[in-house]
């Protein structure tokens, strides 16, 4: 896949034409204020993993609606018992969910706790998920997929269950007592790392101990410009829906709006890395970096804007750096806990 956005000059300056709805703030604090209504009633059951070096349990939370969300919380079984481990709670790229306990464990691997949010409705790709989505709207038109599921609403719309279960998965993950509390960093790659950003950007001043958003080729961002040139991946799925549908972009667009990552990242509090690919025809990179732009610039005090860095892969598509990234998130982490 040759370049096909914007030059990288362009990119480092580029923001989103998104408009972000009057009252998103609204919405959102009554959103997790109802997910709040019940218990989070974590769950951390022992799991064998046939591993010598970790020791695995099998979580499940309640998420939005009180749904029961799995997980997996993966610790170093040569740990030290008495002193909490900072967390990285981790999610999933879209079709995906948790796996088998023994699939993903590198970052109990490197000395952390890793915490890993099964994604409701999905688990249907390459990674087994095992987390139904039982407030799935019913009746409505949609695009195969997820992308269009109940877009008719902002209230039904997939991914507000899903940013709350994002959400709710940070305490969970706080709550287990060899879990440092005020050390959470958030991790994804592709929808994972959308899911990473909408959590930070939740989480700030509503949920204290995120030190850090790990944001590998982010999706869900900048859904007007995704919309209209991404070529392939879930994007195409919206395109196909209003091809049929031609008189609901703009109502489409206008729920889209309460879930797009450039907004729900402004407010975000916490350091971050991000990683974009300039071959990326997936998430193109445009509307990573309208994401990383925007992201923390809604800070509510000047000495809250977080840092934030970017690793550009110029020659990779929706892969990106692989094995190169995950050893800039090491070392990012590593000096971040220094300071």
């Amino acid at each position: 896949m040759p370049l096909f956005d914007m030059p990288l000059d362009q990119l480092r300056t580029y923001t989103s034409s998104a408009v972000e709805p009057e009252d998103f703030d609204g919405f959102w604090d009554q959103t997790i204020a109802e997910a709040r209504e019940f218990p989070l009633d974590a769950v951390y059951a022992p799991a064998e993993n046939h591993l010598s070096v970790i020791d695995s349990f099998d979580v499940s939370f309640s998420g939005f609606g009180g749904a029961r969300i799995k997980g997996w919380l993966h610790l170093p079984a040569n740990r030290d018992t008495g002193r909490a481990l900072p967390v990285v709670v981790q999610y999933i790229g879209y079709s995906g969910g948790r796996g088998l306990v023994q699939q993903d464990t590198k970052w109990a691997q490197a000395g952390y706790a890793h915490f890993i949010m099964d994604t409701r409705g999905q688990g249907y790709g390459g990674i087994l998920g095992e987390t139904a989505d039982p407030h799935a709207s019913a009746g409505d038109v949609a695009y195969a997929g997820l992308m269009t599921r109940g877009i008719s609403a902002r209230e039904d719309y997939y991914y507000r269950r899903v940013f709350v279960d994002a959400f709710r998965a940070i305490e969970a993950a706080q709550g287990h007592p060899e879990v440092d509390a005020t050390q959470v960093l958030l991790a994804g790659l592709s929808q994972g790392g959308g899911l990473a950003i909408a959590a930070a950007g939740l989480a700030a001043g509503r949920l204290d101990g995120v030190l850090c958003t790990m944001a590998d080729v982010p999706f869900l961002q900048d859904f007007p410009r995704a919309i209209d040139i991404a070529p392939r991946g879930p994007y195409p799925e919206i395109a196909s829906f209003l091809a049929r549908h031609r008189d609901r972009y703009e109502p489409a667009l206008a729920v889209l709006n309460y879930f797009d990552g450039v907004h729900l990242g402004r407010r975000a509090m916490a350091p971050a890395l991000f990683s974009v690919a300039l071959m990326d025809d997936v998430c193109p990179p445009s509307t990573v970096f309208a994401a990383f732009n925007a992201y923390g610039a809604g800070a509510a005090a000047p000495q809250a804007v977080p840092a934030k860095a970017i690793e550009v892969y110029r020659f990779n598509n929706h892969e990106g750096g692989q094995e190169h990234h995950w050893v800039s998130q090491l070392r990012y982490v590593a000096e971040l806990l220094r300071r």
